[in-house]
């Protein structure tokens, strides 16, 4: 990890050590996003660009492509790239990373970035062969999110040649990944009554435990064929408590719990589970191990 994911600093923190409220709800947790937690993914993005050999010639769509950073990522290698995101906060963020400067070169990473907010089937040109490259880095992992995925990638798919690699992430083996157990209170405040080995229901949005098979399962319901995958180191390193707390909270797997109960519960819970992984510097640091399948398109 760079130094830069633990050096982040924040000002909005407050002299307990706990998440301030600044009043700007869902744009404040997209900027959180943004400047926290999304840079932890790099690794991942990095692995998976440098196996396919994404260049010049990769026509990228991104679903999820959150506030824009694996995107600006892979135009920086001189990809054209596209995205969709359901979340109108980050998708904001995203075009501001990827809108080039006035004194910017037509040539400049981002100059041909296409988003949409909603789903694939707001890119404007239905005919298959725009894309021969579709990613979905982040939804795998979140619970109620398979079926929904599985929509938006055969969606995806029919923009795309025939043979593209279609790339799944998601996280790695539970006993690999420190970050596991805090989000394990996510889940525990979202519903008491689930137990950890059980899958929540439908269209719930918090945090299970992955399964070994996950990510082949996913690609095998939305008609794609699995064509090799790859671990990748992806620790959580963060300044101090407070940006712990806010980077976790900005992934939306404490938004059930948040819903059902005490903010303030919630924030003394997960700072209880994050206090093992704080280093005598003030920082915290959790390993992880995040898994990728390349599929293919039909």
């Amino acid at each position: 990890m760079t130094p830069t994911l633990v050096q982040h600093g924040l000002q909005r923190s407050g002299h307990s050590g706990q998440p301030v409220p600044d009043g700007s709800g869902s744009g404040a947790r997209a900027r959180d996003w943004a400047e926290i937690q999304e840079r932890m993914l790099v690794p991942l993005y990095e692995a998976v660009y440098q196996r396919l050999d994404v260049g010049p010639h990769t026509r990228l769509l991104a679903l999820g492509c959150g506030s824009g950073l694996a995107l600006l990522m892979a135009a920086t290698r001189g990809a054209q790239v596209s995205g969709v995101d359901m979340d109108e906060p980050r998708l904001r963020l995203a075009r501001e990373r990827l809108t080039p400067q006035p004194e910017a070169s037509a040539t400049a990473a981002g100059s041909a970035a296409r988003l949409a907010h909603g789903g694939p089937e707001r890119m404007d040109t239905p005919e298959r062969g725009r894309f021969n490259l579709v990613t979905a880095f982040h939804p795998v992992g979140c619970a109620g999110s398979a079926e929904g995925l599985a929509s938006s990638l055969q969606k995806a798919t029919a923009l795309a040649e025939r043979g593209s690699p279609v790339v799944l992430g998601g996280w790695g083996p539970f006993e690999r990944c420190a970050t596991a157990g805090v989000l394990r209170v996510a889940q525990r405040l979202a519903d008491p009554s689930l137990s950890l080995d059980r899958t929540p229901p439908p269209g719930t949005s918090s945090w299970r435990p992955s399964g070994r098979d996950d990510l082949e399962e996913l690609a095998e319901r939305a008609g794609l064929r699995p064509d090799g995958s790859g671990r990748v180191a992806c620790p959580f390193g963060y300044a101090d408590m407070p940006s712990a707390m806010r980077g976790l909270l900005s992934t939306g797997m404490f938004d059930a719990a948040l819903e059902v109960a005490d903010p303030a519960q919630v924030e003394k819970e997960l700072s209880e589970a994050l206090h093992p992984y704080q280093r005598a510097d003030g920082t915290v640091w959790m390993p992880n191990v995040f898994r990728y399948l390349i599929a293919r398109t039909r």
